[in-house]
């Protein structure tokens, strides 16, 4: 089972969150997501069990417990959404103003039907 761990102390290692979880049954991994540009915490993480059973004890013991001085928001990880894809941009979508033809409209100066 994949259980997704957010509010975590950024102090904390994943070592840490490895050892929290194991009273709860077999931990497969856990990892605390690391900011690439900075190498600091994110702030959540994921722990992946061996056994469902487990996992969801683990879910309910460890939701709201305190963890490094914060409570944590724990639950069942769920799975990416096909073509998500990091800092919310869709597709060739970067914003503006597009009408029906997908054109960006008038950008200033005169308009034809105006003189």
């Amino acid at each position: 089972m994949n259980i997704y761990v957010a509010n975590i102390a950024y102090s904390a290692q994943d070592q840490d969150l490895r050892e929290l979880f194991e009273a709860y049954g077999e931990v497969t991994s856990a990892k605390i997501i690391m900011d690439k540009a900075t190498n600091r915490s994110r702030g959540f993480g994921f722990v992946e069990m061996a056994n469902d059973d487990n996992g969801r004890a683990a879910i309910e013991a460890t939701n709201g417990s305190s963890f490094h001085g914060r409570d944590l928001v724990v639950n069942e990880a769920r799975p990416r959404t096909e073509g998500a894809r990091p800092g919310g941009f869709r597709g060739n979508d970067r914003g503006g103003y597009r009408n029906d033809r997908g054109d960006r409209g008038d950008r200033g100066g005169y308009r034809r039907d105006e003189y």
